[in-house]
């Protein structure tokens, strides 16, 4: 294996690269700027990117943003969001607004997420795949001539089809109006939709109010507390919570209201977590309680461990 090693002052110099690079991105054309044209660049380009950033997300029916878009995302036309048009003087009154790819000869006008399935472009119901087709108005299939259109039928992880979702681009304001995180000012080139690493996970993962991801919150510090309750609690079948929640599967998997604030659910985490270890006192005195036989003790352990891990083993009373 080759090592590579750096003279003194190298990392500095790697990191001012790259921060040279998230700034400018593609606008130097591949050949750098010189220092001057590089601060001149700064003083003229990054008071306009941060006041008029746009975001940009892949978002399905029922509003959750299943995608966040990325400097490195890629458009239909193949090409990255770094290579289309994304810092505006004004901002376009029109809507939709328009991001056309500025690659040389790519006939793309608008910027247009398709997803991916796995590591492969998703297929059209012509049965071929996405990069297979015309980038202009109309995305007609270049290997047929019976298709009239890209329209695939994939499924995204939310349940909703692919021609279901939009590839919406939106202000500061108009996000921040649907209650939807929009990050810190930043000067980095073509951030489109990412506010933080949560960004880069999937839409009903994501743990910010972009992405309907309570369920994980709720199962977490709520779900592992109802389990060690049943072992605690007499021996008892506890009931599920009223129709106010939303029941998703059997697992004691439920979706939180989404009108609740955040701090709502710093106050339940906490409550949650006092929960938690006030049930584990409770295990030890019962423990205690218990007779000296091992098979007892044994019993209560394998329960412990087992609703812990997920399970829901039948409770015998008696």
């Amino acid at each position: 294996m080759e090592r590579l090693t750096l003279p003194s002052g190298g990392a500095a110099a790697v990191d001012e690269y790259l921060e040279y690079r998230r700034i400018v991105g593609e606008d130097d054309g591949g050949k750098l700027f010189t220092p001057e044209e590089y601060e001149e660049y700064k003083k003229r380009v990054l008071p306009m990117r941060l006041q008029n950033r746009l975001f940009v997300s892949w978002r399905s029916p029922t509003g959750m943003d299943c995608k966040l878009v990325g400097p490195e995302t890629l458009c239909f036309c193949t090409h990255r969001y770094k290579q289309h048009k994304t810092d505006f003087e004004t901002i376009p009154q029109q809507r939709p607004i328009s991001l056309p790819c500025q690659v040389s000869g790519c006939a793309c006008r608008a910027y247009l997420y398709v997803p991916l399935n796995g590591a492969q472009p998703i297929r059209c119901r012509c049965k071929h795949f996405a990069d297979q087709h015309s980038a202009a108005s109309g995305f007609l299939c270049n290997a047929c001539s019976k298709c009239s259109g890209f329209h695939s039928c994939f499924t995204c992880a939310c349940g909703q089809p692919a021609y279901a979702h939009d590839t919406v681009v939106e202000t500061k304001q108009e996000r921040l109006a649907q209650g939807k995180p929009v990050g810190q000012d930043v000067p980095y080139a073509a951030m489109g939709g990412l506010t933080g690493f949560s960004s880069l996970a999937e839409g009903y993962l994501r743990l910010d109010d972009s992405g309907i991801a309570f369920s994980c919150i709720w199962n977490t510090f709520f779900c592992e507390n109802v389990r060690c309750m049943i072992v605690l609690n007499s021996w008892n079948s506890y009931r599920k919570p009223s129709s106010q929640w939303q029941n998703v599967d059997d697992d004691c998997s439920f979706v939180l209201p989404r009108v609740f604030p955040a701090s709502l659910y710093l106050l339940m985490h906490l409550i949650l977590t006092i929960t938690e270890l006030s049930a584990i006192i409770t295990l030890i005195l019962h423990i205690r309680k218990l007779s000296t036989e091992k098979n007892n003790i044994f019993f209560f352990v394998i329960l412990l461990i087992s609703g812990r891990a997920g399970f829901k083993p039948e409770i015998v009373q008696g």
